[in-house]
């Protein structure tokens, strides 16, 4: 009697769960994913054309656009990369950086109490907090240096502060795709002082015997910039912005893909927005494309313009360790229209020594998490995507599926949730090709540092905003549109 009694029992529980979980999973909200492989890069040419030198012009006022096309690194890379190998370089210098930027964080935190000497209270570490590792970030430019200009390619990156170029006379210079700047053809070059107060504002600024500013910028792979701290006419298309501060380097170190230098956009006082801030209104924004979307250019813009009326905006938050980097408060996400269990506000927050937070960075690829944020993202995720087929692991990546043979596929959708705004990700920004066989992963990852990192997969096609006049950020959909 009993064993009549039981077996019905025991059928019905995985009936149950049966209907539970069909019901969870069509209850989900789902976005389309259109399939596309790995892409090969558009190649620039170091000789294109640049802007004809009788239209550049100073900017009139301070509401000035300023707008300049970005470049991917890809696009600077070899021609007989292959896509997968491009993929794999760009996961292996992700690491490295995110491990840099955390290295930072880590270090101004630890340096609570000890003397900056020359450089004084409230200033920068140039030094510590570039976060540039392997010597490059993922995006580029094209810039006018001096009077007349000349034109270079030169990396764009929120983790870094000191606007660089590599000069002659070159002690020791790497390859670049231009010809080594040459101050002494400029009529507008002009060395800083060590009495200077922007030498003062160097971490650790050095003088030559002519009691003439030196500056030193040091990367987490061992490169380095050297040379005399100055300043320089910089021209963006046809808009002249004079008086800069920068490092021209004599003695320079890195794989650096024939850049030039580097133009900082961080949030510290010798970065381009805050030197150049005023003449434009203390606001920025660029729209990255990924480089499968060589149509589209990426573009960089400063001023009034640069802020869009569809963005939704979030406070900056400030880190009072570390001036550099742009701080956000993340507080939530979802899958599938769901808030995930496990993701509070509380694992992301940025305590009084300068540890935790979360912050947006230009060249950081792949969104760094805090572990258990993470675990539980992924989890949500492998739930509403549990009729797609898994894929072994790969790199990084602990959550990929086999989608050869489709051309779309339905995902859960993922929504951050940022204090006053949400931020819907299209599929393509979450989801991401890793090889030329129709593998496709999870385009976050795990940290067991406190600090996690919004990278540049995540943002592709969003314009964000950088209104440091109004101390917010704004992410604004179909941004390159």
């Amino acid at each position: 009697m009993r064993g009549k009694i039981a077996m019905p029992i025991l059928f019905s529980f995985p009936f149950l769960f049966l209907s539970l979980s069909t019901a969870f999973s069509t209850s989900l909200d789902y976005q389309t994913l259109v399939l596309t492989p790995l892409p090969k890069p558009n190649t620039l040419s170091s000789t294109q054309q640049d802007s004809d030198q009788s239209l550049i012009v100073d900017p009139p006022s301070q509401t000035t656009t300023l707008s300049v096309q970005l470049h991917h690194r890809d696009s600077l890379s070899s021609l007989d990369s292959t896509p997968e190998t491009l993929f794999a370089s760009r996961l292996e210098r992700d690491a490295a950086r995110a491990k840099t930027l955390t290295a930072a964080v880590q270090a101004a935190a630890a340096a609570t109490n000890v003397s900056r000497g020359a450089r004084g209270k409230g200033g920068f570490s140039s030094s510590v907090t570039s976060g540039l590792a392997q010597g490059s970030g993922e995006y580029f430019t094209r810039i006018g240096i001096g009077t007349p200009p000349k034109y270079s390619y030169m990396v764009l990156d929120t983790g870094s502060d000191v606007v660089w170029i590599q000069c002659s006379p070159c002690k020791k210079c790497y390859t670049q795709s231009d010809p080594v700047f040459d101050p002494t053809k400029s009529t507008t070059f002009a060395g800083v002082s060590c009495a200077s107060p922007v030498c003062r504002r160097l971490d650790s600024p050095g003088c030559n015997n002519r009691q003439m500013c030196l500056y030193q910028v040091s990367y987490g792979d061992g490169s380095f910039t050297f040379g005399e701290f100055s300043t320089e006419t910089l021209t963006f298309r046809r808009i002249r912005v004079k008086n800069i501060a920068f490092g021209c380097g004599h003695d320079n170190e890195g794989l650096f893909v024939g850049a030039a230098g580097l133009l900082g956009l961080g949030r510290g006082k010798l970065s381009f927005p805050n030197q150049a801030g005023r003449r434009f209104g203390n606001k920025f924004s660029y729209c990255l494309v990924d480089r499968s979307a060589s149509s589209k250019p990426s573009s960089v813009v400063f001023g009034e313009s640069a802020v869009s009326r569809t963005a939704v905006f979030t406070p900056l938050l400030t880190n009072p360790k570390l001036d550099t980097f742009y701080y956000l408060g993340l507080t939530g996400m979802s899958v599938g229209g769901v808030k995930v269990k496990g993701i509070s506000e509380s694992l992301f927050k940025l305590d009084n020594t300068g540890n935790g937070g979360v912050i947006i960075d230009s060249g950081t690829s792949v969104t760094r998490l805090t572990r258990p944020a993470y675990v539980a993202l992924r989890d949500a995720f492998r739930a509403g995507a549990r009729d797609l087929k898994r894929a072994a692991d790969f790199s990084l990546f602990d959550t990929c599926f086999d989608l050869s043979g489709k051309t779309v596929v339905k995902v859960p959708t993922v929504v951050m949730h940022f204090a006053g705004a949400d931020v819907s990700l299209p599929a393509s920004n979450y989801l991401i090709p890793v090889d030329s066989k129709g593998s496709f992963c999870f385009a976050f990852a795990g940290t067991m540092s406190g600090l996690s990192i919004i990278g540049n997969i995540q943002q592709q096609g969003f314009r964000v905003v950088y209104d440091l006049a109004g101390s917010r950020i704004g992410f604004a959909p179909r941004g390159c549109d």
